[in-house]
């Protein structure tokens, strides 16, 4: 077997062993990783690479370091969820970094924690006056979550006594042109509606939609294959189950 048909094989077998490792070891968003996750990450991503391209060994003892490392991290999530100890040793805890409008500086010294790094990410969260913040916390992921005083927090519909409205979740009718059933019959509704509600929008068949969701207020969203605009929208007011 030449050495192009070595690497096809082994690297079909790394992806499928990383793949299944990755399912064991659960999801987590990239921004939620934590410096050790970080790290486990490119130790066994390393590992792969290596069983798929390091011709001059043999597979089996990469395949056994990937599976080292998998157990050893499965093993640690295990302790960290039944001891709490563990797992602000292996992941860290959060730090105030902020009390009062006032930077404490010794929590962020122990965090390894740069003073322009906490104003960056200020910023992003649209908060350029740090006397508007109550309290700053550095969580394990590195991002700092805020609470802004009282004074300097947006006003919501209750404050202004203002209805409220549901805001969920719009339900998906047609997808790419085929019509979703199950969750047209989630909505009590039949396909003798969904053709009334395309032929209002002067839509003749459910093909010339690209996408239609029924939002949780009632109304109908229609994108058609043809539309030639940006941002393509048609509406019908449609009072149902909602």
């Amino acid at each position: 077997m030449n050495e192009a048909a070595v690497v096809i094989v082994r690297g079909i077998i790394a992806f499928f062993t990383l793949l299944i490792f990755a399912r064991v070891l659960g999801k987590q968003q990239i921004s939620q990783l934590t410096f050790f996750d970080y790290i486990l990450g490119i130790t066994i991503g390393s590992s792969a690479s290596s069983l798929t391209t390091d011709l001059t060994s043999r597979a089996w003892p990469h395949w056994v370091g990937l599976l080292t490392w998998t157990i050893a991290v499965l093993l640690l999530q295990v302790i960290a969820i039944k001891w709490r100890y563990a797992s602000k040793y292996i992941d860290g805890e959060p730090a105030i970094v902020i009390m009062d409008g006032k930077i404490l500086e010794d929590s962020m010294k122990k965090m390894r924690y740069r003073l322009d790094d906490l104003l960056e990410q200020l910023r992003q969260k649209d908060i350029f006056d740090i006397m508007q913040v109550k309290y700053a916390i550095l969580e394990k992921d590195g991002q700092v979550s805020v609470l802004k005083k009282p004074e300097f927090m947006n006003a919501t519909m209750q404050d202004l006594n203002l209805p409220i409205r549901s805001n969920g979740m719009s339900t998906e009718i047609i997808y790419n042109g085929l019509i979703i059933d199950q969750n047209l019959r989630q909505l009590n509704q039949d396909i003798q509606w969904l053709y009334e509600e395309l032929r209002k929008n002067n839509v003749k068949s459910p093909s010339e939609v690209f996408f239609m969701a029924l939002n949780q207020d009632g109304t109908l969203y229609i994108d058609k294959y043809s539309d030639h605009v940006q941002n393509p929208v048609i509406i019908s007011d449609y009072k149902g189950p909602y």
